[in-house]
């Protein structure tokens, strides 16, 4: 009788560890600190003002360029050439190393990024911004991803004849399948001023949504995504800022329309703006056309777009 409770309870132990072991073995990378809320924003309509073109051209399978006229009533109109160049190794749809990116306007204010994989968990990152002759950001990361975690390490903008430096960390654990919790901490320093900034972060992602927090000294931001049905998505912002005693609220709504090549996506927030895009596809053209309109009730503003994507 012994002997049969000693084979149980080893058994039991065993299942135990077998448990344990395949739940740590499901965890996943839980991503950068920068995406946790991208699920939401992805909702919400981007900002459309004048007409704008843009026209893609890919020339091999490394380089691209793309050109971009903006006529704006509100702002100086312009124009953006970009080209990019992508490698050889390729980690997934979305990450090819080394990834070069430069995008000049016409008035010679340049944005350039430089993207390289050291190794197979590691990744670094460099970005140059000029404003006509001027150096306006100079930025370093270095990122590195774990089975089950991500830390990040950025150094902007350092200066060291004038003691100046801003220096961000970020790092996420998941926790469970489900679960992730990290945290951000930003350190800048320049003369007469020093400080520190500690942001705690979490996010819950179920099978139709994803619930999203981050809180600390300078306020909270916390968003909640749901997936409807492969038509319908919605979207809830909620910030909160306690330098400057503000509170903001937005609701963003997706509607796709796979059989019309449709895809809406509408706002509305708590400062009383109203907006919405609409994209349409014009098969078997390379072309994506898209209309926007957005109203301020408060500030008695309206201004709308319309841009032809070839390529």
């Amino acid at each position: 009788m012994g002997s049969v409770l000693a084979l149980a309870c080893l058994e039991a132990k065993t299942s135990t560890h077998s448990w344990k072991r395949k739940s740590k073995d499901q965890l996943s990378n839980p991503g950068s600190f920068d995406e946790l809320h991208k699920k939401c924003k992805e909702v919400f309509p981007q900002q459309m003002e004048g007409v704008k073109m843009i026209v893609n051209k890919i020339l091999s399978s490394h380089f691209q360029v793309s050109h971009t006229i903006h006529m704006s009533t509100i702002s100086h109109s312009n124009y953006h050439m970009k080209a990019s160049y992508v490698g050889d190794q390729q980690l997934s749809s979305a990450e090819i190393f080394p990834t070069l990116i430069g995008d000049i306007d016409n008035t010679g204010s340049l944005h350039a990024q430089i993207l390289y994989l050291l190794t197979d968990r590691i990744r670094t990152k460099s970005v140059f911004q000029t404003q006509q002759s001027k150096y306006l950001t100079w930025q370093f990361d270095g990122e590195y991803r774990g089975d089950d975690c991500t830390a990040t390490l950025t150094l902007g903008n350092p200066d060291t004849i004038n003691e100046s430096v801003i220096v961000v960390a970020h790092f996420l654990q998941s926790i469970t399948s489900k679960l992730v919790l990290g945290g951000e901490l930003v350190y800048h320093r320049r003369p007469c001023e020093e400080g520190t900034i500690v942001t705690l972060a979490g996010k819950y992602s179920a099978q139709n949504w994803v619930a999203t927090l981050n809180i600390g000294y300078g306020g909270a931001h916390a968003s909640y995504y749901h997936k409807a049905n492969d038509q319908i998505q919605v979207g809830v912002e909620f910030e909160a800022n306690t330098r400057i005693r503000e509170t903001s609220f937005a609701f963003g709504y997706q509607l796709d329309i796979p059989r019309a090549n449709l895809v809406f996506r509408g706002s509305v927030d708590s400062n009383c703006c109203v907006g919405g895009v609409l994209e349409k596809k014009l098969p078997p053209l390379p072309v994506t056309l898209a209309l926007g309109a957005f109203m301020n009730y408060w500030k008695n503003k309206f201004h709308c777009g319309f841009s032809i994507l070839v390529g």
